[in-house]
């Protein structure tokens, strides 16, 4: 597992080649416990988003193991009217969620973003 300094430096890497970022955490998927985070946004309730986040993906988990998938899941990208979230996994136990300002970023930039930079939480 990453250490703090790691994760923090992550978050930094990331949220400087994201415009319009909002806010990241690392979450551990079974007890959706945020294990590190940067948010530009007090009002933006990462750890509640964190939580909810790991039951989607466990669903999503659960969706692929009953349709008999053999593949792993890799990311997850979700957008809202003014948003842009991530959830990148990062091995089985834990992934990235990252929520991103629509009008001053795209999917690609933020995947881009994510992937260049996830090499440090592995």
């Amino acid at each position: 597992m990453a250490s703090e300094k790691q994760i923090v430096d992550t978050f930094e890497k990331i949220a400087a080649e994201i415009p319009g970022f909002i806010a990241a955490s690392l979450v551990d998927l079974d007890s959706g416990m945020t294990l590190g985070l940067k948010s530009l946004r007090p009002e933006f309730d990462l750890a509640a988003a964190s939580a909810y986040n790991s039951e989607m993906v466990k669903q999503k988990l659960k969706i692929m193991r009953s349709l008999n998938l053999k593949t792993h899941l890799e990311d997850m990208l979700l957008t809202l009217g003014d948003q842009i979230h991530l959830i990148k996994m990062i091995g089985t136990g834990s992934f990235i969620y990252l929520a991103a300002d629509r009008s001053n970023s795209n999917l690609a930039i933020v995947r881009m973003a994510v992937n260049k930079n996830v090499v440090g939480l592995q």
